[in-house]
């Protein structure tokens, strides 16, 4: 696996934790289909948030936020309508999340979490 690899994996399980911590309920993480991948899926309260993880080591391209496309979000949507069908399930709203992780040299790792990303 490469470094990149095991970076990402790395900020989706900080992800999670920060997530479960901030009282939301993690229903499942890398669910697939043909559109793509879902990082994240949890429940916030009766909300159904769809959650894309980035992380970085730095910030030299950018920082992890800035790497969440318009397209990326609207793929993002289409991902939530196919989650939502293949469980046959109903929630009051959707919302779609980026957690941003930055790892400083120290191994410490930040985290920006914006929620309801147009």
């Amino acid at each position: 696996m490469q470094a990149k690899d095991m970076l990402g994996q790395l900020g989706e399980q900080v992800a999670a934790k920060y997530l479960t911590e901030s009282g939301l309920t993690v229903l499942g993480r890398n669910w697939r289909c043909r559109e793509g991948e879902i990082d994240i899926i949890a429940l916030d309260g009766r909300t159904l948030v769809i959650c894309e993880v980035k992380t970085r080591s730095g910030v030299r391209f950018g920082t992890p936020l800035e790497a969440v496309t318009v397209p990326k979000a609207r793929r993002l949507r289409r991902l939530a309508v196919a989650w939502v069908r293949a469980h046959g399930l109903v929630f009051d709203q959707i919302r779609i999340d980026v957690v941003g992780v930055l790892r400083a040299a120290s191994g410490e790792f930040s985290i920006q979490h914006v929620r309801g990303v147009d």
